[in-house]
């Protein structure tokens, strides 16, 4: 039954216990609770009900002492609809399982043995972030507010979005995290934005990129040295590691770190002591590491070039950058921030983009991602003539838009085009209904009910 007043919202409970899915069905008198035992179950309620929140038991068959199932489930519920709130539920002693399950997008966990009234907190807290999701249409509106997520990075795209509820997650857990994304796509932005949301925010961050570091020098970076340890010693100096101390070591192209250097590395990751070079006295460091690189670890394991057991320290969390071109809308964004951001200085009578300027941005591939986009702005900045930058000034010819996504029903299909068409049209019109409504060649009172339809932000 549903508690007078409240509407009925809908929790998909996916789990194969029979006992168990009656115990959940009618502990939940405020839901309309929907009961799946398996994968295929589950993505037909997926599709004909659209639950908001998910509960999903890791632990399904055929694989019921396992979790490939479960983790196969996990991954068709959130192709299907990124934003429902997926809790999984793992069994004792399997909180790796779970944070995986985080990683690649589950909104909480929680741990067997069941207690209902916990695990309803959890359930409730879910339905309230959905519930303000859709309410917040700037989370999938670039064309309104600052777009700042995590601090520094300027994003309107749901693919970022989810990036920074991941990071805003794990910020406080302690653990390791990995960033895998292609060059430019603001790895170092999303490590400060990590460590900012972190407890250790008041510590320091301290960078490193190891691929720009010979490998003479990079031990010496990482773990310092003592007076007199090598020719030009002539005092003793802390490595970033140590630097570190009380706060963040953000490791970029950590890849490009030799194989000695890793089982140094390793040896500090396992034990949290670390000895200069030249030294003989351990000195305990107390620095949360956090990765990035954009080459292929593991095709690097298999070769031998990197090290398995560093690599699953390092990569207690991983998290997936998309490359500019898969972040819809977020190329025109970025430009306008660039362009604002050197004008002034470099050229005060240029005030913003051409028409044609605005379509070639957000068509381009953007292979260097935004540092590429950064560098194009910049020197369009410098070049132009008149008050707009111009395509000619971009020097781009433009492109096609992004692939269509590939959702699992025509519904779905057709709201994530119009979602994506509608945020481009928005972001290149700054957020005016009517130059919107043109350049999508429809009615403004017609883009007002999709707004309101797709719940929207005007």
């Amino acid at each position: 039954m549903t508690s007078v007043g409240t509407e009925a919202r809908k929790l998909l409970v996916v789990e194969d216990d029979p006992g168990l899915q009656t115990q959940l069905k009618w502990a939940y008198e405020d839901y309309e609770v929907l009961i799946a035992g398996g994968h295929d179950r589950a993505i037909e309620l997926l599709r004909a009900e659209e639950p908001a929140v998910v509960t999903l038991d890791l632990g399904l068959p055929p694989d019921a002492d396992g979790t490939r199932e479960g983790f196969r489930v996990l991954s068709a519920i959130l192709e299907a609809k990124p934003d429902t709130k997926v809790i999984v539920v793992s069994g004792q002693g399997e909180r790796a399982s779970a944070l995986c399950a985080i990683a690649n997008g589950a909104w909480d966990f929680y741990q067997k043995p069941i207690d209902i009234d916990e695990l309803g907190l959890i359930v409730r807290r879910a339905f309230h972030v959905h519930a303000l999701e859709v309410e917040n249409a700037r989370l999938a509106n670039e064309g309104a507010g600052d777009n700042r997520v995590l601090g520094a990075m300027i994003s309107g795209a749901p693919e970022m979005l989810k990036v920074a509820r991941t990071i805003e997650r794990v910020a406080d857990l302690g653990v390791s995290v990995m960033l895998l994304g292609a060059s430019g796509t603001g790895k170092e932005l999303l490590a400060r934005g990590l460590h900012e949301a972190s407890a250790r925010r008041d510590g320091a961050f301290v960078a490193i990129n190891c691929a720009a570091i010979p490998e003479t020098l990079l031990e010496s970076e990482l773990f310092g040295h003592e007076k007199g340890a090598f020719t030009g010693a002539v005092k003793t100096t802390e490595g970033k590691i140590e630097l570190a101390h009380g706060g963040t070591l953000f490791l970029d192209e950590v890849g490009d770190i030799p194989l000695p250097l890793q089982v140094k590395l390793l040896r500090f990751l396992q034990e949290r002591t670390i000895e200069r070079i030249g030294g003989r006295k351990p000195i305990a460091v107390d620095t949360r590491i956090v990765c990035a690189t954009h080459q292929d670890l593991d095709a690097m394991i298999a070769q031998g070039s990197f090290r398995e057991d560093l690599y699953y320290r390092l990569a207690e969390m991983v998290v997936k950058i998309p490359a500019l071109a898969e972040r819809a809308g977020d190329a025109v964004l970025l430009a306008r921030h660039f362009l604002h951001h050197y004008a002034p200085e470099m050229n005060p009578g240029v005030r913003g983009f051409a028409s044609d300027a605005l379509q070639a941005i957000d068509a381009a591939p953007w292979p260097g991602n935004v540092r590429e986009l950064e560098n194009r702005i910049k020197r369009a900045v410098i070049m132009a003539d008149g008050k707009l930058v111009t395509k000619d000034d971009l020097d781009l010819s433009g492109g096609q838009a992004g692939e269509e996504p590939d959702w699992l029903n025509l519904r779905s299909a057709r709201e994530a085009a119009d979602r994506v068409a509608i945020r481009r049209a928005m972001t290149q019109s700054e957020g005016n209904i009517s130059a919107a409504a043109k350049l999508l060649g429809i009615s403004r009172p017609t883009l007002y009910d999709l707004l309101k339809q797709y719940r929207m932000q005007a």
